[in-house]
This record gives C-alpha cells, sequence and structure tokens, in this order.
C-alpha cells in the first residue's frame, strides 16, 4: 500500500495574511507617531487587489484595532482603549 502524501502546510488567505503583518505592526506601535497607512498605499506596498487590502482592514476594524472615517481614513485605536482579547 502506498503511503499517504505528507500533509500539505495550511495557507493563509491572501487578506488574512495582509491583516497579520499589520496587527503585528500596530502591537510593536509602529502607528503609534505616523498615521495609518490609506488604502492605496497598502495595495501599492503588499502588492495586493484593493479589495485584498479592504478585507484585511475589516479584519482589523472588527478586532478593534482601527477605526474608519470616510474621507479622513483610517486610524489606530490607543492601546488603552482597544478590547482585551477573548473577553468579548
Amino acid at each position: 500500500m502506498p503511503e499517504s502524501p505528507a500533509p500539505r502546510p495550511k495557507r493563509l488567505p491572501p487578506y488574512q495574511a495582509v491583516a497579520a503583518t499589520l496587527i503585528r505592526e500596530i502591537e510593536d506601535g509602529l502607528y503609534d507617531s505616523e498615521p495609518f497607512p490609506s488604502e492605496g498605499d497598502l495595495v501599492t506596498r503588499f502588492g495586493m487587489a484593493r479589495m485584498t487590502i479592504r478585507r484585511a482592514l475589516e479584519v482589523l476594524r472588527d478586532e478593534g484595532l482601527i477605526t474608519t472615517r470616510w474621507g479622513k481614513g483610517s486610524m489606530v485605536v490607543p492601546a488603552g482603549q482597544r478590547p482585551t482579547p477573548g473577553t468579548e
């Protein structure tokens, strides 16, 4: 009987990979003294479609890490005002 192939490593969908990178950067304080990048800047940086970036930003909003206002862009929620993971 042939051996079964090794399991393939699970790969994150692109929007989740972008979100994970941005979450790490927010938690590391990268955007504490700088404005959060615009959608267009993130599209250029990651080389992804605008919809992929929008989905990543949606993850950040759902996690309570950023707020977005039409015409103003996204802002990082100050660390003291973010929800604590697992308390929702």
